[in-house]
């Protein structure tokens, strides 16, 4: 007898359950586009790149105000949306160029989800190939990656 009130008691709350997912209202999947996001990275740099659309072509990096670089904005000019997106950039690690690079290719990328249609000019430019070189570590018994210490025969 417990089990059928148990079987009967399951039934009821599949039967709930989905009388609510009917029931719920629908939310709207976004109610604007507001950014579309993408990430880049080069030697220690990372960079993660939002571009919103309908903007000016302003640039803020690390929350600061910045003039428009062209490395940056080069895939915009590609692919014939220069002046229609602002960037939005959070960048650490590395050095100036290298933050640089990382975030031409989190451009790149974030454009890349707009329009798959610019992937080839996007790559034949080489704006979607990570570059792959890093630092080459320290090995024990050397000053540096390769450098050894100084020889002297007496």
């Amino acid at each position: 007898m417990a089990a059928k009130a148990d079987k009967e008691l399951a039934q009821t709350k599949e039967v709930m359950v989905e009388a609510e997912k009917i029931a719920a209202p629908v939310k709207p999947k976004s109610r604007a586009l507001r950014y579309i996001y993408g990430t880049g990275r080069r030697k220690t740099s990372v960079a993660r790149v939002r571009i919103h659309p309908g903007g000016n072509g302003a640039l803020l990096i690390n929350d600061k105000e910045m003039p428009s670089d062209s490395l940056i904005f080069a895939p915009f000019e590609l692919v014939g949306e220069a002046g229609k997106w602002n960037v939005t950039v959070k960048v650490r690690g590395g050095g100036k160029e290298s933050q640089r690079e990382a975030m031409r290719l989190g451009v790149a990328r974030a454009l890349l989800t707009i329009n798959g249609e610019w992937r080839q000019a996007l790559k034949k430019a080489n704006f979607l190939r990570r570059d792959p070189r890093e630092k080459e570590r320290k090995k024990p018994g050397l000053k540096r990656a390769r450098r050894a210490p100084q020889w002297a025969k007496r």
